[in-house]
């Protein structure tokens, strides 16, 4: 594994100022041309340390395997949530919105009420938030969010190769790799692309 090792930098000072649980909340799925945005929020107490917590990293620098254990180890340890922001939404409110959108869906979901919150650079309409640059690379609990939230959302988009075959969406995961945009030119967008992306708005003068 490759880059930054994340820490408890960010939680230690949180709990030290008094909070019990400190939720960590980061978003994937912004730059795709198909598919939602997903995020999640995973909750850290006070005073527990998880056997996790020296593996996780920024999900973009983990492997498959690793990040479907890690998620796994997350998901049944600490309190966690996801929120989706569907194709349609990001396509009404823009990709920036949508990720609130996302992120905020995910707290209303989440089964304790977190006294502190760190970010992963967005700032956010909820109490104590802290924006990261980097969260993802420096802080254990937005490290895990990012994870969490990647492997949900590879999870869907194999659903959603299966419902819409011919854009290789298994192993694209709707990103605009050469192939995703060959197919795209060759077939037309499926509905999930997302029509305000530059890449399928072009079908539209078509």
């Amino acid at each position: 594994m490759v880059g930054p090792v994340p820490t408890l930098r960010f939680e230690r000072e949180a709990w030290r100022a008094g909070a019990a649980w400190v939720a960590g909340v980061d978003e994937v799925g912004v730059g795709p041309l198909a598919g939602p945005v997903a995020a999640a929020c995973v909750a850290l107490p006070q005073g527990r340390r998880f056997r996790w917590y020296r593996a996780v990293r920024d999900s973009k620098v983990l492997p498959k395997k690793a990040r479907d254990e890690l998620a796994a180890a997350i998901r049944t340890s600490v309190p966690f949530a996801i929120g989706w922001a569907a194709v349609e939404e990001i396509d009404r409110v823009n990709v920036y919105q949508a990720r609130k959108l996302a992120m905020l869906r995910a707290f209303d979901q989440l089964r304790v009420a977190p006294d502190a919150i760190i970010s992963d650079a967005l700032d956010l309409p909820l109490p104590n938030v802290r924006p990261v640059i980097d969260g993802d690379a420096l802080s254990v609990a937005v490290a895990a969010a990012s994870i969490v939230a990647k492997v949900a959302r590879d999870a869907l988009m194999d659903e959603l190769c299966a419902r819409h075959p011919g854009y290789g969406f298994c192993h694209n995961k709707g990103y605009p790799t050469p192939e995703h945009k060959r197919l795209l030119l060759r077939r037309g967008p499926s509905p999930v692309h997302r029509r305000s992306f530059a890449p399928v708005a072009q079908f539209a003068l078509l």
